[in-house]
């Protein structure tokens, strides 16, 4: 029996998503969290072998999520199942250690066949993302420069900046930064109002998530 874990932050997605794949008699569904921090907190207990995870989320979004996950289960597998097939997304989820990454309009038996093959030790992507891979591939393999990320920030991060920005990554809270770097929670929400303004973005996610698309995570 394969068991998988549901990461992603809309409760009628995470229950479709268990209801098709309940319908095989080899695939069970473990748990079902709405964000990475969730996901993290429930691993051990879970035990799965696959993790269906989403993009986007709030708290801690996926890719963060599966970087810490493989970390602390090396043998887990990651599919990203999610709405967006942006190269900066599908590249970031592949350089955390996803094996899979599908997009949520997939047949179901793309799903079903993407978690048979991810639990066997292997990786499965639709074709149309497996197209971005080898095309970038085949930029590096013929000398070119990566895909370019983003545009770099008008005003570079303070050093403090950066350290809060990780803590931001990691799912923290103020408190545990302001706990973690010694400095008061009224400094944290400085700094995190700063990281908003520089990045150009209306919240915390959103902060990591551009953050990690201009390789600055």
């Amino acid at each position: 029996m394969i068991r998988i874990l549901l990461v992603d932050d809309q409760t009628l997605v995470r229950q479709g998503l268990q209801g098709l794949l309940e319908l095989e008699q080899d695939l069970t569904v473990v748990g079902s969290v709405g964000n990475g921090r969730e996901a993290i907190a429930l691993i051990e207990q879970a035990c799965p072998d696959v993790v269906l995870m989403d993009v986007r989320m709030p708290h801690l979004d996926g890719v963060a999520a599966t970087r810490e996950l493989l970390r602390r289960k090396p043998a887990l597998g990651v599919i990203m199942l999610t709405t967006f097939d942006q190269d900066d997304y599908i590249f970031e989820s592949l350089k955390a250690g996803a094996r899979g990454y599908m997009l949520k309009d997939a047949a179901a038996a793309e799903i079903v066949a993407a978690v048979r093959a991810v639990a066997a030790g292997g990786a499965l992507m639709q074709p149309s993302i497996a197209r971005k891979v080898v095309t970038e591939f085949a930029r590096l393999a013929n000398g070119e420069q990566p895909t370019a990320p983003a545009d770099p920030l008008d005003e570079p991060l303070t050093e403090r900046e950066q350290e809060v920005l990780h803590k931001l990554a990691a799912g923290l809270s103020n408190r545990e930064i302001a706990e973690q770097l010694m400095i008061t929670e009224g400094t944290v929400k400085n700094h995190v109002s700063s990281l908003l303004t520089k990045l150009v973005v209306r919240d915390r996610t959103q902060a990591v998530l551009k953050a990690q698309r201009l390789r600055l995570l």
